[in-house]
């Protein structure tokens, strides 16, 4: 397999300049999704296959689902400040230099698929909440030095939920983990 399927197996984000009323639903229960399919997949799994890349020089399972909680937790952050704050200035992290981290190679995956699943279910009753409105409100990034509206958040948030499920899914159907 080609290495930039294995980097981003349903390909790259690509934001919309806007998202209808059926697209941003859809994307919140892909995100609503994330935790069960994560455990789903997971809950099986022994250290040796959660301590294995899911591509040559990438991150561990293990890895990759702390990152995920990482990353979420500082998504609804973010989505919350946007909510409360006029185009608030978002901060942002080294994701890489997070997953090196002790607690990201050795903890249990379970801290973070427990993480992932309460974020996600606070997230998502928050994002079905909202209206046109509150989906066009917006946060600067300033890594990106862009701004950045709520809607294509939920989308972004949608693509890297399935973006990162696909990695550990495709990991195992390769090595025929049942």
């Amino acid at each position: 397999m080609e290495l930039e399927q294995l980097k981003y197996p349903i390909g790259r984000f690509e934001p919309q300049s806007s998202y209808s009323a059926a697209e941003v639903k859809s994307n919140i229960q892909i995100i609503s999704a994330l935790p069960s399919k994560f455990i789903n997949l997971l809950g099986s799994w022994d250290s040796d296959k959660l301590n294995m890349a899911y591509r040559p020089g990438g991150w561990t399972v293990r890895q990759l689902v702390h990152h995920v909680a990482d990353s979420h937790i500082n998504a609804y952050t973010r989505f919350r400040l946007a909510l409360t704050e006029d185009n608030p200035t978002i901060k942002p992290y080294e994701e890489g230099l997070w997953a090196e981290l002790p607690d990201a190679q050795t903890a249990p995956v379970e801290l973070s698929l427990q993480l992932i699943r309460y974020v996600h279910l606070r997230w998502v009753l928050l994002m079905n909440s909202l209206d046109e409105n509150d989906l066009a409100r917006t946060y600067f990034h300033p890594g990106s030095q862009k701004t950045v509206r709520l809607d294509e958040v939920v989308a972004h948030y949608a693509w890297h939920s399935e973006h990162h499920y696909q990695h550990a899914f495709q990991l195992a159907a390769r090595n025929n983990w049942s």
